[in-house]
């Protein structure tokens, strides 16, 4: 049994992590500073160790590392708005908490270092599907700290041997996605207006892109790279390798939910990206990952825990 720390664990992919991880048999340590993340989304995961705390605190990164094998570095402020609102808030919790989160690892003798990057650091590069060898073009705060804190990683990989692997997450979607918090993704949002009712808005034409990956093909992913030893100072994107229209996400939904309203169009947001869509083969070598979940049934999963939960459908 290995020891894990997932930070940001009580948020919606470290959820889930720390909740495969418990279901393996894994001793799983989790924190969290519940800016974003929830208490209650661990609420049915039996024995995991809690510590609520700030990882942009060096000291707080040094206590919570101790004893442990292997990080799952989750916890971020995960919203390109806000990054443009405020950039030195988000660059607090992307960069300064993942560079004391890498020190206290190396440091404390950790055996590997799983960051959560994003395809965001892609940027509106033309070239479809995106390949992990494809120089980076962030247009946004958020998509720079993410990729400054993936190159934290492999620096620490090549001056000081920790063990690092930063994956890239491509539009992950799923159940514990809060619907009520701006750093929501779109999914959860258009689930939460078409049970309500209300017609959801889509930024732009619609026609833009994403590579929308349900949250199981994540966490398949992330835990194949915490002992994949050819991954070891790699960045491997983790995804369906898929494209899908906001516009189609919407009719699919729509159908699904049963809801007959019409989508709200408003202008696009600065700093979002036109269209994603991962090449999947360096994980496929690198991880032996094959995405589990497609989209469809994926969004069935979500609409359906969505329906069942107490989760409040509105905003």
């Amino acid at each position: 049994m290995a020891h894990y720390l997932v930070t940001g664990g009580a948020g919606f992919i470290g959820s889930h992590l720390a909740e495969e991880l418990a279901a393996r048999g894994e001793q799983v340590r989790v924190v969290d500073s519940l800016v974003t993340g929830r208490r209650q989304n661990l609420a049915h995961v039996p024995d995991v160790e809690f510590i609520e705390g700030d990882l942009a605190d060096l000291d707080v990164a040094r206590r919570v590392v101790k004893g442990v094998d292997v990080v799952l570095h989750q916890a971020a402020i995960p919203s390109v708005p806000r990054s443009v609102l405020d950039p030195i808030a988000s660059n607090r919790a992307n960069v300064d908490a993942a560079l004391n989160v890498l020190v206290a690892a190396r440091d404390a003798g950790v055996r590997r270092v799983v960051y959560a990057g994003s395809s965001s650091a892609y940027g509106n590069t033309p070239m479809l599907p995106k390949d992990e060898s494809m120089p980076p073009s962030p247009l946004s705060p958020y998509a720079l700290q993410k990729l400054v804190s993936e190159q934290y990683c492999q620096l620490f990989t090549r001056l000081y041997g920790l063990e690092t692997v930063a994956i890239r997450y491509f539009n992950v979607f799923g159940p514990r996605q809060d619907p009520s918090s701006p750093y929501s993704g779109v999914i959860s949002l258009f689930i939460s207006a078409l049970c309500d009712g209300r017609p959801p808005t889509i930024y732009g034409d619609g026609e833009q892109t994403r590579d929308f990956t349900y949250v199981a093909n994540v966490v398949d992913g992330v835990l194949r790279a915490c002992h994949a030893p050819d991954a070891n100072g790699e960045v491997v994107n983790v995804a369906t390798g898929g494209r899908i229209s906001l516009n189609r996400l919407f009719q699919t939904l729509r159908r699904l939910v049963g809801a007959t309203v019409e989508p709200m169009y408003a202008e696009t947001r600065a700093g979002d990206v036109r269209d994603s869509q991962a090449d999947i083969r360096k994980a496929r070598r690198l991880l032996g990952y094959e995405p589990i979940v497609g989209f469809e049934e994926g969004l069935k999963k979500t609409v359906d825990w969505y329906r069942e939960s107490q989760v409040p459908l509105h905003q």
